[in-house]
């Protein structure tokens, strides 16, 4: 069903952060943070959004948008100055929201909002900006600075391109595929092998005594 949504590996996380909650926490979704880290697959901004957004309570919410608006509004800086977030960011926030849940959620919602929509990565809409006024990096005359650098190397050619392209082989044969098969999705061997072995240890990829492959949970192969 994740089909070819990207990052697999969040199916199965998700699979069993419900799992957990079910057999852990009575089907509730905890409310904490420190809980929600707990839980497979779940990180700091997740965590922090459920918090924010379900349960309308008081937290600073860092995402790529938000982390872009407040380095402009209040640094006059472009971008953010680390490719993650960072504590002092988390400070910074947390010590400007509103005392109340529900008015700290809608902000954090809009901040977000605003950043998708006008204070963008490229081409910011800044006339159109309700921050314009108070915002440092309009004032300065938007000056640039590098962004931070990307970490995920282009699609093209690499592993991940290998790996989805046997999760693709064997989604589309539910009970499952031989080796020989799977040697024919890509040209470079080597590449091939690292790409299968990283599934198989991830546990997207599992086979059976007949040497079948297949997703996990699906047809014959266990």
């Amino acid at each position: 069903m994740w089909g070819r949504l990207g990052y697999p590996r969040r199916a199965l996380r998700l699979h069993a952060a419900a799992t957990e909650i079910r057999d852990r926490h009575q089907g509730v979704l905890p409310t904490d943070h420190a809980t929600l880290l707990s839980l497979p697959g779940v990180g700091d901004y997740t965590a922090a959004a459920i918090i924010a957004f379900a349960y309308r309570r008081r937290i600073a919410v860092l995402d790529t948008n938000v982390r872009r608006v407040l380095a402009r509004v209040w640094h006059g800086r472009a971008y953010p100055k680390t490719g993650s977030a960072t504590q002092a960011e988390r400070d910074e926030l947390s010590a400007a929201l509103p005392p109340s849940g529900e008015a700290a959620a809608v902000l954090s919602e809009a901040i977000m909002e605003l950043g998708a929509l006008v204070c963008t990565a490229r081409n910011p809409a800044c006339e159109e900006c309700p921050l314009n006024r108070s915002c440092a990096w309009f004032a300065a005359g938007r000056p640039e600075n590098a962004a931070p650098p990307t970490r995920q190397a282009p699609f093209a050619g690499s592993d991940r391109e290998v790996r989805g392209r046997i999760l693709q082989l064997v989604r589309s044969t539910p009970a499952g595929v031989l080796q020989a098969e799977i040697d024919l999705v890509w040209p470079n061997a080597t590449q091939l092998k690292r790409a299968q072995t990283s599934l198989l240890a991830d546990g997207l990829l599992v086979t059976d005594t007949a040497g079948r492959y297949a997703l996990p949970g699906a047809g014959s192969a266990r």
